[in-house]
């Protein structure tokens, strides 16, 4: 998320034509460094906001997968100011292992007057301070299939090799119609592009109904790539989609198959304890100036309701296949109880 898809405080949105750019850093770490980034346990630092849902996405996998220790965090404040995202959460305003106060700091060591913006998430090589990637798409898959060696006893397969094909026809229409889709509704200039993109979020939402109604995840009978996908977008939906992006047809709460799917992810170890609803209302409420001037952040709506039963057991369906959940949140990273129901 950065300034073209949602990042930086910005008075033009609703007043220019929305539109995704592409990573303009898709350098890969992987297993045989064939990028010059090989995989390595603490030589990288991935830096997120827990307001944005392409940068959740590795929030959840790293989670998932157990690289906590391999691959540290660093968590920007939810409201950025002109210079990007900012380490203001952090003492004294600086995050504590890259030593800067914005991201974009990471970003000019790399390339100077680089295009794109300054987007999240991002993962930094800590020895050098320089960005090596904000390819949004591929770090989760990468980070499921590259660093293997590195994953937790019992860490399960996101991007398992026999639905591969499946998964990434599933996401690509996800992605296109669902999240990027509430995007393309709440930044509209104009009530036919506004009224376009949001009948496609809603046809979309109500062929994943459909397609979830007779099994518990999208794929296969185990959580992958494609169910963190779709999540991110789905716990935002009522907070900010609904009100704040016009995707008003319907609550997420209303859906009976789609509340009760997006309730059994959030109460899976790995999805919910990385929420943070505080930090995703005050992102949009507040950055949007374009959208919502005043700034003001709505109480509602009520979160209590993602705790409650949610009965997707009784489809079937194992979360982790063969493997484990995994253990506790690491100390420092928790959730706020401000930003949780």
């Amino acid at each position: 998320m950065g300034r073209d898809d949602g990042g930086v405080g910005n008075s033009a949105y609703g007043r220019k034509k929305f539109r995704r750019s592409k990573a303009h850093f898709a350098d890969r770490i992987t297993a045989d460094g064939r990028d010059s980034w090989p995989v390595e346990a603490g030589r990288y630092r991935l830096v997120v906001s827990r307001a944005c849902p392409w940068a959740s996405r590795a929030l959840v996998s790293r989670r998932l997968l157990g690289l906590e220790d391999a691959l540290s965090l660093a968590v920007t404040d939810p409201v950025q100011d002109d210079r990007s995202w900012r380490f203001t959460l952090d003492p004294d305003g600086r995050d504590p292992v890259l030593g800067i106060r914005f991201l974009s700091e990471a970003y000019e060591r790399r390339e100077r007057e680089h295009p794109g913006g300054v987007s999240v998430p991002a993962v930094v090589d800590v020895p050098s301070g320089k960005l090596v990637t904000n390819d949004y798409q591929q770090i989760t898959l990468d980070l499921a299939t590259e660093w293997t060696a590195l994953h937790r006893e019992g860490a399960p397969d996101l991007y398992p090799e026999a639905l591969r094909d499946e998964i990434d026809a599933v996401v690509e229409d996800v992605f296109q119609d669902v999240n990027n889709g509430v995007y393309r509704a709440g930044f509209a200039t104009d009530q036919e592009e506004y009224e376009a993109a949001c009948t496609a979020v809603f046809r979309r939402l109500e062929l994943l109904a459909g397609r979830l109604e007779r099994q518990r995840y999208l794929v296969g009978d185990t959580i992958t790539e494609a169910d963190i996908r779709l999540f991110t977008t789905l716990v935002r939906f009522d907070a900010v989609y609904h009100g704040h992006f016009k995707c008003n047809r319907w609550k997420l709460a209303e859906n009976r198959v789609l509340w009760g799917y997006a309730r059994d992810l959030y109460q899976t170890p790995g999805f919910g304890d990385t929420v943070d609803f505080d930090h995703i209302k005050r992102h949009y409420y507040q950055v949007h100036t374009g959208i919502n001037p005043s700034g003001i952040v709505p109480l509602g709506p009520d979160l209590s309701g993602w705790t409650t039963p949610h009965h997707r057991e009784e489809l079937g369906g194992r979360p982790f296949g063969d493997g484990t959940p995994p253990g506790p949140v690491p100390a420092g990273e928790e959730v706020p109880a401000r930003g949780r129901p």
